[in-house]
């Protein structure tokens, strides 16, 4: 799948990914690999813009570590971001269940009024 597919959704998942807890770009990378069974293989040039935006919004905090002699940057969700997430997925709900009306073979049309 993908970078472009995704447009106004890939902050919504590294937000969901990130609730599982701090992780670094990398990490981050491979869960939406692992989660997706490997239908999300994001390029970092995609993953970090993205990261960067959400920890300019406060919806991600980042701190720098070494790990084996290499610097790496740990993200973690912000409580803005938690809200930010509950938000995302209350509009992903919505928009789901709005297109399945359209596009889900076993809902029924609806007859005009």
């Amino acid at each position: 799948m993908k970078a472009q597919a995704l447009h106004g959704h890939l902050d919504a998942l590294l937000l969901a990914v990130l609730e599982q807890g701090s992780m670094h770009g990398y990490a981050i990378i491979e869960a939406l690999r692992n989660r997706s069974d490997g239908q999300l293989d994001l390029p970092t040039g995609t993953i970090y813009p993205a990261l960067r935006r959400l920890e300019r919004a406060g919806h991600v905090a980042s701190t720098w570590s070494t790990v084996n002699g290499r610097e790496r940057r740990t993200y973690q969700l912000t409580d803005a971001g938690r809200r930010a997430l509950a938000g995302e997925r209350s509009g992903w709900r919505e928009f789901s269940s709005t297109v399945g009306r359209f596009l889900d073979t076993d809902v029924p049309p609806t007859a005009p009024a």
